[in-house]
């Protein structure tokens, strides 16, 4: 015992050193993530605030937007992107929609490009964040740029209608699109018709002579698209609102006939227009640099203070982890006490640790409790098997001596003691199978009123003896599946335990009955009773209420226990209910299947 007590953890495998380790460990990762964090996040500020400004973006998107709409290819932008980079201070760069990205026209000679493209340029399909014009860029005229002489007309169709609206209360004011065609924009909704004027804009969007081939083609794309879903078909106006053959008016609310004429018109001025490219934004001052370059000082600073941390860390690490290790070196201690001492650890937290401390002073508790019991226990046994040893001694010697007469009589009282000693004996061997879980059953089907009958016959001379009444009241022909054998004991032994505490012209009474699905036996005795204070204690190993230990009432102080016992092993459960004076009831209740 002395060697274990002075055996000690070793340092690299003990609680403390992994606590250590791996709190290290996090707070290495801790530190690395964040550190990355932290510099990723400020890279992306330093470029958000050095270069890439949305209005810078939107102005320079919109200026080539403006030339795709009005070339039909993209020789000459080398001079305007040269122009918006010296005027926003930005590099610009345009290149192929293709994989390999071709160079069509930059800012700077050479420059390393991000890996995603600020905006694509497409005057067909305008980009939503950087253009609020619609899907297609307005200045995109194609085959509608009007003459002189019709736009002369629809000028003066537009100031009739203005007036008219005026007129009305309306404030109407007139603009010219790229084609050269007015629009009206009221500030409310136009009353219609009044009186032989025309109030409503819409007049506007009647096709002109020389509008009618342009639109009569965006029609047939826009009514085969349309059929192609099962549709009818369109009629483009001039203002590109579309309408049903069969309709009165324009149509505006149709997701599906809108986009089939928004894509009859790509079709149409595909030709019109510059093919779509990719638009590269980036820093001027530094235009092969993909990311943030870290100076050597903020390297050291990020360095320092990931340092500082994990010392800050290790320290704190280090005072938790001797504290959370001491209660667990206390109960180490305590542990190592010989088997003999009782000792107890204090609990000083309401923590994992502080459970343990009172789970282990709970198990010392138990620990003193069941020595106790084996002592008592084993007085209790040397006691029950030295009286008839002692008997069947002295007999014997008295007569050796020649002082008895080996007769009939003496050879029946050792033959008494000698059937005391063995049912002890038996009784204790039953005890320790139950404790060891060797008890082994033989469960078969039964009739619970044979066994009634035959426990009654076997006690039947020992209660005439005793002047006690034995009688069985069995509800019905019962049965019941269980070991036939230990069943028969546990009956017994309540019977006879009845019998011993039931005065002369007393009686015991088995009963026998279904509860739900369980079996219940009886032995009920007009005897002595027991005591409320001692009803917790009839089953315990060698208790009797008889503290004197006279043998004029028999028994062993372990009947009862045995009774437990064999109903513990067949799932069951065993109870007694007793009133002082007036007898006991001992209840048997077994499940069935």
């Amino acid at each position: 015992m002395s060697g274990v007590a002075r055996a000690r953890v070793p340092l690299r495998g003990s609680l403390f050193t992994r606590l250590l380790t791996a709190s290290l460990l996090v707070a290495v990762c801790a530190v690395a993530a964040t550190t990355w964090l932290a510099v990723t996040t400020t890279t992306r500020a330093i470029r958000t605030q050095q270069g890439e400004s949305l209005e810078d973006d939107t102005r320079i998107y919109d200026a080539l937007i403006g030339y795709a709409a009005t070339h039909s290819d993209w020789v000459g932008v080398q001079e305007l992107v040269g122009d918006l980079a010296a005027r926003s201070g930005r590099a610009v760069t345009v290149t192929t929609t293709t994989q390999a990205r071709t160079r069509i026209a930059g800012s700077e000679k050479a420059i390393q490009l991000p890996y995603r493209p600020t905006a694509q340029v497409d005057p067909l399909r305008l980009d939503p964040v950087l253009s609020d014009a619609g899907t297609i860029d307005p200045r995109v005229v194609g085959p509608y740029l009007l003459e002189a002489k019709d736009r002369e007309q629809l000028r003066r169709t537009a100031d009739t209608i203005a007036q008219c609206l005026r007129a009305n209360g309306i404030d109407a004011r007139i603009t010219t699109l790229p084609s050269g065609r007015p629009e009206i924009r009221p500030d409310r909704p136009a009353p219609g018709r009044t009186g032989s004027k025309t109030c409503d804009p819409v007049t506007l969007a009647i096709p002109l002579p020389s509008e009618t081939l342009a639109l009569s083609q965006v029609s047939d794309l826009a009514t085969k698209c349309m059929k192609q879903q099962g549709r009818a078909g369109l009629d483009v106006l001039a203002d590109f609102s579309w309408s049903y053959p069969d309709a009165t008016g324009p149509e505006t609310s149709d997701r599906a006939a809108q986009e089939c004429v928004n894509e009859a018109r790509r079709q149409q001025l595909r030709a019109y227009v510059s093919p779509p490219v990719l638009l590269f934004v980036g820093d001027r001052s530094s235009p092969e640099t993909s990311g943030l370059r870290l100076s050597t000082g903020n390297i050291l600073r990020i360095v320092g203070a990931a340092a500082l941390v994990l010392a800050v860390a290790a320290t704190v690490t280090t005072l938790v982890g001797r504290r959370l290790v001491r209660p667990l070196r206390v109960l180490i201690q305590a542990a190592q006490h010989p088997a003999g001492e009782a000792v107890r650890v204090p609990v000083t937290a309401n923590d994992e640790i502080g459970l343990l401390s009172a789970a282990f002073n709970d198990l010392a508790e138990r620990r003193q409790e069941l020595e106790q019991q084996r002592r008592s226990m084993v007085n209790d046994v040397a006691h029950e098997l030295r009286t008839p040893l002692t008997n069947i001694r002295s007999w014997l010697e008295a007569a050796q001596d020649g002082l008895t007469p080996a007769n009939p009589e003496l050879l029946a009282l050792l033959l008494d003691e000698a059937v005391l000693l063995q049912h002890v004996i038996d009784d204790l061997r039953d005890l320790a199978a139950a404790d060891a879980g060797n008890l082994v059953l033989h469960r078969e089907p039964l009739h619970v009123g044979d066994l009634l009958e035959q426990v009654t016959a076997a006690y039947r001379g020992t209660a005439d003896l005793a002047g006690v009444g034995l009688r069985i009241e069995a509800a019905g022909k019962l049965e019941a599946h269980a070991d036939r054998v230990r069943l028969r004991q546990v009956i017994g032994n309540l019977v006879s335990n009845a019998v011993r505490h039931t005065p002369d012209g007393g009686s015991v009474v088995l009963r026998s009955r279904r509860e739900g699905g369980d079996l219940v036996v009886e032995v009920a005795d007009s005897g002595t009773g027991i005591d409320p204070a001692d009803l917790d204690h009839v089953f315990d190993r060698f208790w009797r209420a008889d503290k004197s230990r006279n043998r004029q009432t028999g028994g062993s102080g372990l009947g009862l226990a045995i009774v437990r016992k064999l109903t513990e092993a067949h799932d069951g459960s065993v109870s007694v209910a007793s009133t002082p004076g007036l007898g006991s009831v001992f209840t048997v209740r077994l499940p069935q299947p």
